[in-house]
C-alpha cells in the first residue's frame, strides 16, 4: 500500500546550474557572462573610480554568442555576475540539407545528433554575416565530398554551429 503513496519521477535533470557567479571586477575582455538572461562574450570593459556613493563601477559591453546582438551593463565591481558554462565540441558532419536546414552530426559515442540546423537558420532575429559564411562553407564542403567537422558551441541549454574545418579525403 505504501508504494502507491510514493511520488514517481519519470525524468529529472541533475539540478546543475547553467551559470556560476563571478565578481564584476574580474570580468576581462574575452570573458563570457550573462547580460539580461543572454549568454554573451565581453568585447569591452572599463571601470570607474569609487565615487560619492562608494562603489567602483564596471561598464561592460558584450555580444550575444548566439545572435551577435550587442548588450551593455553597468554594475558595481564588487557585485556578482552570472557566467555561463560554455562548451565547444568538434563533431563530424554526416549530412547537411540546404532545403530544410537540417544538419546530421556524428557524436563520439557513434550515435547521430540530428537536432541542429544550419547556422543561417536562426530562431531569433536575423542571421549574421558569419552565420551566412559558415553555412556557405559547410554546404560547399559537403558538395565537394570533403570530410567536414563542425565546431558546435553550447551554453544555457542552447547549441549552434559556429565554424567548420575541412580535410580532403
Amino acid at each position: 500500500m505504501a508504494d502507491e503513496d510514493e511520488p514517481t519521477f519519470e525524468t529529472a535533470d541533475s539540478g546543475a546550474s547553467h551559470t556560476y557567479p563571478m565578481q564584476a571586477g574580474e570580468i576581462r575582455k574575452g570573458s563570457f557572462l550573462m547580460i539580461k538572461g543572454h549568454p554573451c562574450k565581453c568585447i569591452e570593459v572599463s571601470t570607474s573610480k569609487t565615487g560619492k556613493h562608494g562603489h567602483a563601477k564596471a561598464h561592460i559591453v558584450a555580444l550575444d554568442i548566439f545572435t551577435g546582438k550587442k548588450y551593455e551593463d553597468l554594475c558595481p565591481t564588487s557585485h556578482n555576475l552570472d557566467v555561463p558554462f560554455v562548451k565547444k565540441v568538434e563533431l563530424q558532419v554526416l549530412s547537411a540539407e540546404e532545403s530544410t536546414g537540417e544538419v546530421s552530426l556524428l557524436l563520439e559515442s557513434g550515435d547521430t545528433k540530428d537536432d541542429l540546423n544550419l547556422p543561417n537558420r536562426v530562431n531569433i532575429g536575423e542571421p549574421t554575416e558569419d552565420d551566412e559564411k559558415c553555412t556557405k562553407e559547410l554546404l560547399e564542403a559537403m558538395e565537394a565530398g570533403k570530410t567536414t567537422t563542425a565546431i558546435v558551441q553550447a551554453a544555457c541549454g542552447m547549441e549552434k554551429i559556429i565554424g567548420i574545418k575541412t580535410t580532403d579525403t
